[in-house]
């Protein structure tokens, strides 16, 4: 016998191999921590899981609580308006809907090292606001923490305030890494205000954060607020001597933020679904855009219609840049070129490039006026060589776009003048 099928054999003999199963690791259930009875002193309830512990806090409000300028309950109010509209604006949401407003306290900004030790939830129900906070109560802990949160047993509606970059994406790389101990984190519809705010008070608020919103368009001034970035250093104090005193002033922190969130959604839609003039051109100005954006024309054209009609022309020359670009798409050519003409005046070099090449367009090709059009040609090509908002790259091939299109109209213009001469 060779000595191949020798060792064939012997390998048939000894079989293959069986590979041990790998042992799953075993979950250990954390000490609980030694500062429990201060922290309930303080107004915080002991919670105990599966997992080990938390601490919660619990407020509900009445549909009438005021919160700066709105009362709670007109957040319904606010549903109804989007559904007496046809806008499936990002904005809308339905009755039927489980809604939750969500915002987070971290030791951190980014990182895995961040943990988050703060879960704040608003429950919105039929006649009232639930209020819970979950506090993590040591590191150990986490697992039970996030747990608690109960984003694992169904999908809602989550508003949030920088929620779709910071606070969201933060509670999936914490779950992430206790994954091999909690059950799978659901997917969640999002809205987030804070998207909203830059879309409607772009140019007219200088900072969007949220306590700014409050103080110039929410009617709301924090009182005895502790600034965010004290809040990691608060709780990692708190933990390691076991005092909740100043732990507690994060919670009402948090609650300020969340009630905010409700009514920033009131006000908001109030914005979007009623002109009522008590904002500045440029807010309504940037509502129509936002529409023409998401393509409603109609909307957006009603919007900037009642810029441009209720405004100085100083103040409305972007919504008369706006509307003209929908009067054009609408070939409301003669209402486009008035429009384009206002807004000339008073929009910014940007916006005036587009806005000559727009009125161009229209003389050369509908209006057969090459006149005209070599007008804004050649204003356009004034604007290009006096620009400082291109690279030097952008105004070679602009001028390069210009000198073709000023060619081709002047050859048009001396083709018209012979026929016209026959």
């Amino acid at each position: 016998m060779s000595y191949e099928n020798k060792m064939l054999q012997l390998k048939q003999k000894l079989g293959k191999k069986k590979e041990q199963p790998k042992d799953k690791p075993t979950f250990q259930r954390p000490e609980k921590p030694f500062y429990i009875s201060e922290w309930e002193n303080a107004g915080l309830t002991l919670v105990e899981n599966e997992y080990g512990v938390l601490f919660k806090r619990e407020v509900t409000y009445p549909l009438e609580f005021q919160h700066g300028t709105y009362q709670l309950g007109l957040f319904y109010d606010a549903i109804k308006k989007w559904q007496l509209t046809s806008i499936n604006h990002p904005y809308a949401m339905d009755f039927d809907e489980s809604i939750v407003f969500f915002d987070t306290e971290t030791t951190g900004l980014k990182g895995v090292g961040t943990n988050i030790f703060l879960i704040g939830l608003l429950d919105a129900f039929d006649d009232s606001f639930v209020l819970t906070q979950y506090v993590l109560a040591d590191p150990a802990n986490e697992a039970a923490f996030l747990y608690e949160s109960k984003f694992w047993q169904q999908s809602k509606t989550v508003v949030t305030y920088n929620g779709k970059s910071f606070d969201w994406p933060q509670l999936e790389t914490r779950w992430t890494l206790n994954q091999h101990i909690l059950p799978k984190l659901r997917k969640q519809k999002q809205i987030d205000l804070l998207h909203s705010s830059k879309r409607i008070w772009k140019n007219n608020l200088e900072r969007m954060k949220l306590t700014k919103v409050e103080e110039e368009k929410l009617g709301f001034n924090r009182k005895g607020d502790i600034p965010g970035f004290l809040a990691p250093i608060i709780y990692t104090d708190a933990i390691k001597s076991g005092h909740a005193d100043a732990l507690m002033k994060v919670l009402h922190h948090n609650e300020w933020d969340l009630l905010s969130l409700v009514t920033l959604y009131i006000h908001s839609t109030n914005l979007l679904l009623e002109q009522r003039l008590d904002e500045s051109a440029t807010t309504y100005t940037n509502i129509g855009k936002w529409f023409g954006d998401l393509k409603y024309i109609n909307q957006s054209e009603d919007v900037l219609s009642t810029v441009t009609t209720n405004y100085a022309n100083e103040d409305a020359g972007l919504a008369h840049y706006y509307l003209a670009l929908q009067q054009k798409k609408s070939r409301l050519y003669k209402e486009a070129k008035n429009s384009f003409e206002k807004a000339l005046l008073f929009i910014e070099k940007r916006e005036k490039l587009k806005a000559v090449e727009q009125l161009a367009i229209i003389y050369e090709h509908q209006d057969k006026d090459f006149e005209k059009a070599i007008h804004y040609t050649k204003l356009g090509l004034k604007i290009i060589d006096n620009n400082q908002f291109m690279k030097k790259e952008q105004t070679v091939k602009q001028r390069e776009n210009w000198l073709k299109r000023l060619q081709r109209i002047e050859m048009k213009q001396i083709k018209n003048s012979f026929e016209l001469q026959k």
